[in-house]
């Protein structure tokens, strides 16, 4: 009973305050993808913490079985000891019902994304071959509209598209830009984050920290590819580029080049920030890997307590 409401109170406190401390802290548009990643550690570990906490309040009901030998049997005993619930089947069951409504609506929500993101992926990259056509030369799908707009579709056929109006309101720099920018989405697999977001935002979405994380891994992610478009390239003709993509027409689709906070990206291009020191993102890689592994420590915690007490408590 102890650990479960130690889990819950540690999906509480991050799921509330995670969102807070991540939004103002300074250090994420100087690291966009080990901000991601901590976003995604911070919201699915509230997600496993309340999993768990169902758990730990039933694991000592159904698992037992009166043929094991006297070790293991020892083991086990010590283990129903320690996990076990004041409540009797009635807190067993109730622990039983939160862990599989967390482990059925994560599945469920998850399966119904990914499938519903895979058919409108599919369908968009075939509908853009179909009325557009290849450029090998830029690596994108032309398509005759004059809307300026570059975006990419991931997927099973991972397609950047590019309209004839980005084609003549772009100079070849900042084309080359921008086709860098789309292509590094897709090669750093932005949607599956992304996707992880939503899915935990719609899991739990009376969360602040969940409700959140979407927005700010699709802006983390434009920034991320910002980085790697401009690697071997001048900042200024990306950022250029976002004016020129920002103010020409409408807004862009998801993981487009201008579709994501466009001024606060310009301003990052054009003055960027010094890196994070090697010892400050060594910290931030242990928070995150802390973040994710809290829930498990947690709840094996008992389990290694009495397994390292090795004592068996009377029957």
């Amino acid at each position: 009973m102890t650990i479960a409401a130690v889990l819950v109170a540690y999906a509480a406190l991050v799921g509330t305050l995670g969102s807070r401390l991540l939004g103002r802290a300074s250090w994420t548009a100087r690291a966009p993808l080990l901000a991601i990643v901590t976003y995604l550690a911070a919201g699915w570990s509230v997600v496993a913490a309340l999993g768990l906490a169902g758990l730990t309040l039933a694991v000592h009901a159904p698992a037992i079985s009166g043929g094991l030998s006297h070790l293991i049997g020892a083991c086990v005993l010590r283990l129903r000891a320690t996990y076990g619930t004041p409540g009797g089947a009635t807190v067993a069951g109730l622990g039983l019902t939160l862990a599989g409504a967390v482990a059925a609506r994560t599945v469920l929500t998850a399966l119904a994304h990914l499938r519903a993101a895979g058919r409108q992926a599919l369908q968009h990259a075939e509908t853009a071959r179909l009325v557009g056509h290849a450029e090998p030369a830029l690596g994108a799908v032309l398509v005759e509209h004059s809307e300026p707009t570059a975006y990419c579709v991931a997927g099973r056929h991972p397609t950047v598209i590019l309209t004839t109006g980005a084609m003549q309101v772009l100079d070849p720099a900042q084309l080359d830009a921008v086709l860098a920018h789309e292509r590094a989405h897709l090669a750093s697999h932005h949607h599956r984050m992304i996707a992880m977001a939503r899915i935990g935002r719609q899991v739990l979405p009376f969360l602040p920290l969940m409700r959140d994380a979407e927005a700010q891994v699709a802006r983390l992610a434009e920034m991320h590819a910002d980085d790697a478009a401009i690697r071997a390239r001048d900042p200024r003709s990306l950022a250029t580029a976002l004016v020129v993509l920002a103010t020409a027409g409408n807004p862009a689709p998801a993981l487009a080049a201008a579709a994501t906070d466009a001024v606060q990206r310009i301003h990052r291009l054009l003055r960027p920030a010094d890196p994070l020191g090697r010892a400050r993102r060594q910290l931030l890689r242990t928070t995150a890997a802390a973040l994710a592994l809290t829930p498990v420590l947690l709840a094996l915690a008992p389990a290694v307590l009495a397994l390292a007490l090795g004592r068996v408590p009377a029957a």
